[in-house]
């Protein structure tokens, strides 16, 4: 499966089907960067002789981090360039494992719902399932992301370009 494609519009996404995100190392600087993002410097995180010391044997990303890198990854498969107008929300998510500095991530999306909205023509929701794995195929996060995913029949190829 490659992973690397074509804006999609509502009218190309069919429940069932799949993309798959590249791959991406995590790195110090995205911890740091998170928590100056979000003022979480929790030690869990930040203090590595702390961490070294605690359940998991090293500093772990937060949990809201390996959800962002995941809408990263999705973003990176270019699916949603100029197509989808809002992020709706979330059924569920699971954060599976922890993610250590290292690690590198890649994600699969599967396509379980599309729907029309009463309220828009130009729109409709999509529900992308999302499943990310590091290097030793360990899931490290699951959820699923509703999306307002824009038409074709609406606004045309052109206007997407």
């Amino acid at each position: 499966m490659p992973y690397s494609y074509e804006p999609h519009y509502f009218e190309d996404m069919e429940e069932g089907k799949t993309f798959l995100s590249a791959g991406r190392t995590i790195t110090e600087s995205d911890f740091v960067m998170h928590s100056m993002f979000t003022g979480d410097w929790t030690e869990l995180h930040t203090n590595t002789e702390y961490s070294d010391d605690g359940p998991y044997g090293a500093r772990i990303a937060q949990g809201p981090m390996t959800f962002i890198v995941a809408t990263g990854l999705l973003q990176r498969t270019g699916i949603v360039e100029r197509t989808v107008f809002a992020f709706l929300g979330m059924n569920y998510m699971d954060l599976k494992q922890a993610v250590y500095i290292g690690d590198t991530l890649q994600a699969e999306y599967e396509c379980t719902e599309k729907r029309e909205l009463s309220s828009r023509d130009d729109a409709g929701v999509v529900v992308i399932d999302t499943h990310v794995h590091n290097q030793d195929d360990e899931e490290v996060f699951a959820g699923d992301m509703k999306f307002m995913w824009r038409k074709r029949s609406h606004y045309g190829e052109s206007e997407a370009e």
